[in-house]
């Protein structure tokens, strides 16, 4: 009798209008959005070729190894195509240098501030927003609907157990979903090979894995339904209810948390953060000029009384010890002012991932936030991509200039201009060696992509919340239909 509930359930969805509307348009969206995808993502990768060897060619225009600079940027992900999470939202790089922290700017969004607006379209939300809602389209009559029409009593009439009733419904409607939603995930696996998007192994386990979450997600949206259609004698009435939740799990609860959390742990913004180190970094160089010019004046006074030949000659012997002592104090200067900038970054990170902890576990009381919090940790986009890339360039920041200042010493000269004045030759202004640089030893930055394990491992919590909030939907709904009046 079981099987011949899914099945009358099955065909009662699969021969309806509105699974060929839901097919079609489910169709459509996965598709168009995984097509936009991966153009952008191409156009994107474009973007990123262009850079790096702009970089490489301004760095292959120096002449001393002080002006060399380089600037370093984020590598795309292809997983972006389905979950792009905070991708667009943080900086495209970061200059590297030994006298500006790392720091990424030049978001897309703040490129393009149209996409802001109107934000990407991609596959976690087509699920996290048309599905849920087509899962809730699909359940919100599923029980109270028949006893409307009157087919719940006669059906109950045979020899049929509640429980094996409402498995049914649950199993067909869950089939019926099932369907709109593998068929096009499928093909947008199709596409990735079509258009020969680079996928590793462990990526495509990513993938599958996206896959079985947003199963998850489907099927707590259909024992919601479910559940609300048992409780409710009639279908407008579940409608209404079912709509409602709705709209407070996709919308409502994720941004309460963000908001809540905001209220509760008071974190220090960007611009505050900045402004203490712009005020340490001006208050350090005033006290470093202080000092020059305190040594200055104690040189004069040590060549007081010397001819012009005796001084010249005393500044020649002196000139290259000088110039090291000014370059040691420079960088002793700029140490303290990347170890203040650390301390007060890292009290801030502390900060903040205190309130993100917070808020995500608060929005965790919707389950889209979940499976959204899930998408973007196999996607790789989620809220620490920021900090684990400027952990990285902040690491290849201390080896690039540590490399530079080797070459520099390698090569003979300070860098930088050297201003003489004489009453006779007039203002000379000496550039130092010019000549080509070796770049072929110059350290590339590589970053270090999680590891399947490390993805997996920040899964487990998010997956125990939807599969969790199943059970407790279905055995609500097993438990209130054991007291529903069939007639």
């Amino acid at each position: 009798m079981f099987k011949t509930l899914v099945l009358k359930e099955l065909k009662s969805i699969l021969l309806s209008p509105k699974f060929a509307a839901t097919f079609g348009v489910c169709s459509i969206l996965l598709l168009l959005s995984t097509y936009l995808g991966i153009r952008e993502y191409r156009s994107v990768v474009k973007q990123y070729g262009a850079a790096n060897e702009l970089v490489q060619q301004e760095m292959r225009e120096a002449r001393q190894w002080m002006s060399v600079n380089n600037r370093v940027y984020r590598e795309p992900n292809p997983l972006q195509i389905f979950s792009s999470g905070v991708q667009n939202d943080i900086g495209r790089f970061s200059s590297i240098s030994a006298w500006q922290p790392v720091k990424l700017v030049h978001s897309a969004y703040s490129d393009d501030p149209i996409f802001a607006v109107f934000r990407f379209i991609d596959v976690a939300f087509i699920i996290e927003v048309v599905f849920t809602l087509l899962a809730i389209l699909f359940t919100y009559d599923a029980i109270n609907g028949e006893r409307e029409s009157g087919t719940l009593q006669l059906t109950f009439s045979n020899a049929v157990s509640r429980v094996e009733f409402v498995t049914a419904k649950f199993a067909g409607t869950w089939l019926g979903l099932i369907v709109p939603l593998s068929v096009p995930m499928a093909l947008s696996l199709v596409l990735l090979i079509v258009f020969s998007v680079p996928i590793t192994a462990s990526q495509w386990i990513q993938l599958l894995v996206f896959y079985g979450v947003s199963l998850l997600l489907v099927t707590f949206f259909v024992a919601y339904g479910v559940l609300i259609s048992t409780l409710t004698k009639r279908s407008n009435v579940s409608f209404l209810f079912s709509l409602v939740s709705w709209v407070a799990f996709v919308l409502i609860i994720p941004r309460v948390g963000v908001m809540l959390a905001g209220q509760i742990i008071k974190v220090p913004t960007v611009a505050e953060i900045e402004s203490q180190q712009d005020s340490f970094a001006k208050d350090r160089w005033n006290d470093h000029m202080k000092e020059m010019t305190k040594t200055w004046r104690e040189r004069e006074e040590s060549m007081r009384g010397l001819t012009p030949e005796q001084r010249k000659a005393k500044y020649d012997e002196m000139e290259w010890t000088w110039a090291e002592e000014a370059d040691a104090q420079r960088k002793k200067v700029q140490a303290d002012i990347d170890e203040n900038a650390r301390k007060l970054q890292e009290g801030a990170r502390n900060q903040r991932i205190e309130q993100q902890r917070l808020a995500f576990n608060i929005s965790r009381f919707s389950p889209v936030a979940a499976f959204q919090l899930a998408a973007m940790n196999l996607s790789e986009t989620d809220i620490s991509l920021k900090t684990r890339y400027e952990d990285e360039l902040n690491s290849y920041r201390t080896t690039f200039n540590q490399y530079k200042d080797r070459k520099q010493k390698e090569s003979g000269t300070m860098g930088g201009l050297r201003i003489t004045v004489d009453s006779q030759a007039g203002v000379k202004i000496d550039t130092g060696r010019e000549m080509a640089l070796d770049l072929t030893d110059v350290p590339q930055f590589r970053s270090a992509s999680l590891s399947l394990g490390e993805v997996l491992g920040l899964l487990p919590f998010d997956i125990a919340i939807l599969v969790g909030l199943t059970i407790l939907a279905f055995a609500g709904a097993l438990i209130a239909f054991l007291r529903y009046d069939v007639r």
